[in-house]
Parts: structure tokens; C-alpha cells; sequence
């Protein structure tokens, strides 16, 4: 079996972090990925094609492990991106408050040795508090989550926003499924432990 470089197919340092858990040496790059969902896409296939897509678009020049991962937030059946901006942050929050939210979380790796890619769906369901403008509106200025899904860092303070989690892998929420992630390895050869 070839002696394999594992590749994170991000820059998001969220990832990088969980990642970082595993005590495993791995590298980092930019997937060259169009993400635009495809016209009635359904959440689950959507997160599952965007992670293979993103492990299999890297450009590497050794036999390689390439991770790739991508998340969306549905609310009442719509996908909720990242809200970019404190407005759009204050307003998902909003949307979301008494409310149960559910994340799909994509993970694929692929070995650049014999060319197939595995692929799973992990889902996460995050049930909120009932929360004030006020409350919502001091989350947002102290954590500033624009660049989050669903509006909150859920390994910071934004735990104080929720009733309670439903999930197998709390590394879901934050975006890379590490209990399926140590299996997939583990099927490929590589033993974390």
C-alpha cells in the first residue's frame, strides 16, 4: 500500500481545527469546485456531490487522501447559506429562534492511487431557544458569525442559543464529520489511533 499524503480540500480554519483533532500530519488546498446548486437539489445530494466534487478537483503530485466536506442549513425546507452580513445574520437568527433546524454535512474521500471516492451524508438537528431581538442582536455583535452557517459558532458562545443538539458527530455542526471520517480512513488503511 502506498504511503499516503492526507489533503484537506479547504481553507476554512474551522475545519482545519477539527481536522487538527485527529493528531495526523495533513495538508491544505483551494478545491476548484463550481458549488451552485443544481436546480432542485435536494440538501442531502447537494452536500454529497459538492465534498466529491471538492476532494476530487485538487491537483496533487503524490498518492494523496483527499478530504472534502460542505455543509448547508435547511430551514423549513430551504437551504440557508452563509449570511455574510450582521442584517442577514440578525435575520436568520431570527428565523430560526423556538425553532428546530436541521445541517447536512457532506464528507467524501478519495484516494488519488485508485481513483474512487467514498461519500457520506451526516445530518445534524439543532432545536433553538426562544430567543429576543435583543438577545440575537448582542450574539451577533460579540461572535459576529457572518461567515457561518446558520448564523452561530456553535463551539463558541453560540451554544447559549440552543435548547438542545440531535446528532451521532457534534463535529457535524462545526463542519467535518469526524466519527465517520476516522472510519473511512480506517477502510483505506490508516489508523488514527
Amino acid at each position: 500500500m502506498p504511503n499516503y499524503q492526507l489533503v484537506l480540500a479547504s481553507t476554512s480554519p474551522f475545519r482545519q481545527q477539527l481536522l487538527n483533532k485527529l493528531a495526523i500530519p495533513f495538508q491544505t488546498t483551494n478545491p476548484d469546485f463550481d458549488e451552485t446548486p443544481l436546480k432542485g437539489e435536494a440538501p442531502s445530494a447537494l452536500v454529497k456531490r459538492l465534498a466529491k466534487g471538492k476532494a476530487e478537483s485538487c491537483q496533487v503530485t503524490q498518492p494523496s487522501l483527499i478530504i472534502g466536506s460542505d455543509q448547508v442549513c435547511v430551514i423549513n425546507g430551504e437551504i440557508i447559506g452563509k449570511p455574510h452580513t450582521r442584517q442577514k445574520a440578525v435575520e436568520q437568527l431570527s428565523r430560526q429562534s423556538g425553532k428546530s433546524i436541521t445541517f447536512y454535512t457532506g464528507l467524501a474521500l478519495h484516494n488519488t492511487v485508485s481513483g474512487e471516492t467514498d461519500c457520506k451524508v451526516d445530518t445534524f438537528i439543532v432545536h433553538f431557544r426562544q430567543l429576543t431581538q435583543q438577545q440575537i442582536e448582542a450574539y451577533v455583535d460579540k461572535e459576529q458569525p457572518f461567515y457561518c452557517a446558520g448564523s452561530f459558532k456553535s463551539e463558541g458562545l453560540g451554544i447559549a442559543l440552543f435548547e438542545h443538539l440531535e446528532g451521532k458527530d457534534p463535529n457535524t455542526l462545526v463542519g467535518l464529520p469526524l466519527i465517520d471520517l476516522v472510519d473511512m480512513l480506517s477502510a483505506q488503511g490508516v489508523s488514527v489511533l
